[in-house]
């Protein structure tokens, strides 16, 4: 995941702020996913489980995350669609219902360990890490493609 945001990174970066932000936001989340999975460069010497804390810092990130693509980033590439035809629009709006599918299970996550109050929920963390990596890197995947259809016709 991480080499696909570099790509991501170098192929956008720079030709938009709102981008930018939104792809460092990304970085920083999985950073966080990294440290709460005990992933290189982040394991941890015994194996041992993370903190309910760090698990709810995550999903603070993660709901952040999930927050600032619908309600900031996905609106401007559509208006920016928009202005240049159809095409441009349809792509979009096709990407953005696939999208959520991914918001669903990064709520249903954030609701599961938000809500704890004991430490055993833990138990099942990594299951429930693996099935939330799944969808969010098919979302980054679709979130790649809405910028690349932006990027591709109106740059």
């Amino acid at each position: 995941m991480l080499t696909k945001l570099e790509k991501a990174e170098k192929r956008w970066g720079g030709a938009n702020k709102l981008v930018d932000q939104w792809l460092n936001h990304r970085r920083k989340l999985l950073i966080q996913y990294f440290i709460v999975a005990g992933l290189a460069p982040y394991s941890r010497a015994e194996k041992s489980l993370p903190t309910l804390e760090q698990v709810k810092n995550f999903c603070d990130q993660l709901v952040d995350y999930v927050s600032e693509g619908h309600f900031e980033v996905y609106n401007n590439v559509v208006k920016a669609c928009e202005k240049f035809g159809e095409s441009s629009i349809d792509t979009a709006k096709a990407l953005l219902p696939q999208i959520s599918d991914s918001t669903d299970a990064a709520l249903d996550f954030n609701d599961k360990y938000t809500e704890a109050a004991d430490e055993e929920i833990l138990y099942q963390l990594d299951n429930d890490l693996s099935q939330l990596a799944q969808a969010m890197e098919a979302r980054f995947e679709l979130e790649d493609q809405l910028l690349e259809v932006l990027y591709n016709r109106h740059s």
